[in-house]
């Protein structure tokens, strides 16, 4: 497996910026536009999933509303994929498949076109797909995003997460495997 240097990783830690008591007082806000805006860090970023995700024999990059689809775009792009946005209920015009997951306070959904995933891999199974995101803290918007893409007759082969905020779990009742660039305790 291609997991980054150590010294990749300070590149890209050190353009997050932290907004403390944000949203709510307690929470530290990792903030990555501060990363987007820094041409060496989002390269480096990017440069190290290309390489990484380069010998999966993907079928497509699917990224979750909003900012998986920043990073999953530009990997598409870099590995010559088509890219499939996972959105909110109710902003996609086509047929959709949803799946609601849980937060503090009630539930929310996503979805995903029927037909979002219209080839099959090269083995002529379901196409095979990588699923990615900024954050994972909970896991419960990424664990529904995963269903939907087996759930419309693809294989989710992997997760991938920008950072993920280890301390809280969220990676556990994945059925793909889990990968995060950078993992904060």
């Amino acid at each position: 497996m291609n997991h980054i240097s150590n010294q990749d990783k300070q590149i890209i830690l050190d353009s997050i910026r932290d907004i403390p008591d944000f949203p709510k007082p307690g929470i530290i806000f990792k903030d990555i536009t501060t990363m987007l805006s820094n041409a060496k860090a989002l390269n480096t970023l990017m440069t190290h999933l290309e390489k990484r995700y380069k010998s999966y024999d993907l079928d497509y990059i699917a990224g979750i509303d909003a900012r998986g689809f920043i990073f999953g775009s530009i990997l598409a792009d870099r590995l010559g994929l088509g890219f499939v946005p996972v959105r909110k209920k109710g902003k996609l015009p086509y047929t959709t498949v949803a799946e609601k997951y849980s937060l503090e306070y009630g539930f929310d959904e996503v979805e995903i076109h029927i037909d979002a995933f219209a080839s099959e891999s090269s083995d002529g199974k379901g196409a095979k797909v990588l699923l990615i995101d900024d954050l994972i803290a909970t896991g419960g918007t990424a664990k529904a995003a995963a269903n939907l893409i087996d759930k419309v007759g693809a294989e989710c082969v992997e997760v991938c997460f920008i950072m993920e905020l280890a301390f809280l779990h969220g990676r556990e009742g994945f059925t793909a495997p889990v990968y995060s660039v950078i993992a904060l305790d």
